[in-house]
């Protein structure tokens, strides 16, 4: 999806498309990285330098409502962000270098049910998020 799809959606439900919000968009739209908020507004600031830290949280989070961004849990936090991935994916990070890659092909029915059998819950969705290091970080 690109940048350009993301500022119509965003137009769509109601957000005006300042330069602002676009600094924002593109910044995180071509990262292959997750990016915490502060780190959004580094970048983006380069492109727009009157961007203010609230219009990059209040971007990231209708962002995020709309399902055109994903929150990456780390073990240091959850505000990070990276584009969402196409249907059912899950997320491999690199704790060096920050690198995202989505892989999908897992199958977890087996572990569910055993887990839905022993406790009772009913599990509806689950998140799988994988840390290591990438091949270039481990290179280096």
């Amino acid at each position: 999806m690109s940048a350009e799809i993301w500022l119509e959606q965003l137009h769509e439900n109601g957000y005006r498309l300042t330069d602002a919000r676009r600094a924002v968009v593109e910044t995180v739209e071509k990262s292959t990285h997750a990016l915490t908020p502060v780190q959004v507004y580094d970048l983006a600031r380069k492109k727009y330098r009157a961007l203010g830290l609230v219009t990059v949280y209040r971007t990231l989070e209708k962002l995020e409502e709309l399902h055109i961004i994903q929150r990456v849990h780390q073990p240091q936090g959850c505000q990070a962000f990276i584009s969402a991935g196409a249907g059912h994916q899950h997320l491999l990070l690199c704790q060096s270098c920050g690198q995202v890659e989505f892989f999908d092909g897992d199958d977890l029915d087996g572990l569910t049910k055993t887990i839905s059998k022993k406790t009772g819950y009913k599990i509806n969705e689950h998140w799988l998020q994988l840390f290591g290091l990438c091949a270039a970080c481990r290179t280096n």
